[in-house]
């Protein structure tokens, strides 16, 4: 049996592992709480930078969900971390939510339509093509492109739904311009997390639902890797990838009895 002493800290992704959309996949809350009990250190990871880490703790203990703002680290967090590290008094032009708003915010980057020094592109679920235009302007007048992240969808109730990297591709093609993105795979941001959780990738697994960001971030930082299958990657996608996850789970509670854990 594994102890909470050897047990692998867990960086676990929310989207597709946790929740699809607003609805709990079954028996994930039980896991976050078997995490709890055992006092194995944890944080839930998310590419969405729609909402502030309180909000989605709250929206999570609506669930069911024992979390707070704390256990969680979103792109939003990161990509606002990573600005504020290059130039303190930068400048931003923000397509997205409140929560990448409220990051850049928090580390007192100004928001700037005119002559900003980065256009910012977040998640959203209502994209203004006005707002996506004057992101495209701004680029092609030399503003740096930032993406929080690269997800082209989303994993929702219904299936899937566009996400930040699609919103992008948009931007990309009328400029010319690619963006940098800082949410996974980044190791910027999976660096961050690690050190939220004070502990060396070897001691950590990554837990998600995607080989394209989840897996091969995990991988190339040199943590186990876990994929649920509960999200976007399915078993039969594994052979278009040349590398793989070292366990791979029908749903998130089933990674206890691989961890020996549960």
């Amino acid at each position: 049996m594994t102890t909470k002493e050897n047990a692998p800290a867990h960086l676990i992704d929310m989207d597709g592992v946790l929740m699809r959309g607003t609805v709990p996949i079954e028996k994930s809350a039980d896991y976050i709480q078997l995490l709890t009990d055992q006092g194995i250190p944890f944080v839930v990871f998310s590419n969405n930078s729609r909402f502030t880490p309180e909000v989605m703790a709250l929206r999570l203990q609506d669930v069911g969900f024992s979390l707070e703002a704390d256990d969680i680290y979103t792109s939003a967090l990161t990509t606002a971390h990573f600005v504020a590290l290059q130039n303190p008094d930068a400048s931003c032009f923000v397509i997205g939510e409140d929560g990448l708003e409220r990051a850049l915010e928090g580390k007192g980057i100004a928001f700037n339509d005119n002559d900003p020094d980065y256009v910012i592109v977040g998640e959203s679920v209502n994209y203004s093509f006005s707002e996506m235009a004057k992101g495209a302007q701004l680029i092609s007048s030399g503003a740096k492109f930032i993406g929080t992240n690269p997800d082209n969808t989303i994993p929702v109730e219904f299936g899937l739904y566009p996400a930040c990297g699609a919103a992008c591709a948009l931007i990309e093609t009328a400029t010319g311009v690619k963006p940098y993105f800082l949410g996974k795979p980044n190791p910027f941001m999976m660096r961050a997390a690690l050190d939220r959780l004070g502990v060396r990738a070897a001691e950590a697994i990554m837990v998600g639902d995607r080989m394209d960001t989840d897996v091969i971030a995990g991988m190339e930082l040199g943590l186990r890797t876990g994929l649920v299958l509960t999200g976007a990657s399915k078993r039969a996608d594994l052979k278009k990838f040349p590398y793989g996850p070292d366990i791979i789970v029908d749903c998130l509670y089933d990674l206890g009895k691989k961890l020996g854990i549960d």
